[in-house]
């Protein structure tokens, strides 16, 4: 439940019963009840501290390494993507980024700046906000090993900044003061040549368009790797490359993708999840963990 707002105090974007297929990279998922796209950061603090203490949120960037399910999310969903965009040069060789800044847009611009060190993120289908959450990767490069420090925001909409020593930050895993969202982040890079750099990222997406199905609607890789393992690996060796249910299938460019064939839903990629992790269980004996994130209700009866 929110409680009253004065419309005038708020430049931003309400959206009610916001179908979430619009937004995600899966292109599945139920309405959210209410959609906010802030104008700005002072929007949102002006947004946050208007709502009801127990209003649940999510927060959401590009929607990828999401799974919302065909009931939807009973609650705010704050779209960061188009709006918490800036990305500006702090000093000689970092870099402030708004949450909802691509990581392709972030890896590029410090490209063209001529710094180094953020190629990386090229490969990732996602934002700054997203990344920093999931400490996610690609190329054999993390997010936290760029940060130096960050802007959080809290449900009463105070912003704190915050040291990486502040967060226990893992393989995929983040974790941080409770209560408290990514808003920037400063990213630590270096000197480098432009040219370089440039064909550094172009080489990176290239690699990438060839072992992985970038045309399709997926969520990027759905499970961790498991030590000294990869995930794909095992798949395909469970004979699972191609497998569906329903619309959903098992990518056959790369087996940790599940790939939305064009009429999946929601329930039909959560079962093909937990039917692969069966398999790749009984088959040899390791668990796969999911680097996807699943929210919202079941399919509405």
């Amino acid at each position: 439940m929110m409680v009253a707002m004065e419309p005038i105090q708020l430049r931003g974007e309400m959206r009610y019963d916001e179908p979430l297929a619009r937004h995600t990279t899966w292109r599945v998922g139920g309405p959210a009840d209410r959609f906010y796209r802030p104008a700005d950061s002072q929007d949102l603090m002006t947004f946050l501290r208007q709502l009801d203490s127990d209003e649940p949120l999510f927060w959401l960037g590009l929607g990828s390494n999401l799974l919302v399910r065909d009931g939807g999310f009973r609650g705010t969903v704050i779209a960061t993507q188009g709006c918490l965009e800036d990305i500006r040069v702090e000093g000689a060789t970092s870099l402030r980024v708004e949450a909802g800044a691509a990581c392709a847009k972030v890896s590029r611009f410090a490209a063209r700046k001529g710094l180094c060190g953020a190629e990386f993120l090229a490969g990732i289908p996602g934002t700054m906000g997203g990344a920093l959450a999931m400490n996610a990767g690609a190329f054999g490069g993390e997010t936290w090993e760029r940060v130096i420090k960050v802007e959080t925001i809290d449900r009463q909409g105070q912003v704190r900044t915050r040291l990486p020593a502040e967060f226990e930050v893992a393989y995929r895993s983040v974790k941080g003061p409770a209560g408290e969202w990514f808003l920037a982040a400063y990213l630590d890079l270096e000197m480098g040549d432009v040219e370089s750099g440039q064909e550094k990222i172009r080489q990176l997406l290239s690699r990438r368009a060839e072992t992985q199905p970038t045309g399709l609607p997926s969520c990027g890789s759905v499970f961790r790797n498991p030590a000294d393992d990869y995930a794909a690996r095992l798949i395909e060796r469970a004979g699972l490359k191609n497998y569906c249910i329903g619309g959903a299938c098992v990518s056959d460019k790369h087996a940790n993708f599940i790939i939305n064939t064009g009429h999946a839903t929601a329930s039909e990629i959560e079962s093909l999840i937990t039917a692969v992790q069966h398999q790749v269980f009984t088959a040899f004996g390791i668990e796969l963990h999911t680097e996807v994130r699943v929210i919202g209700e079941g399919a509405v009866e």
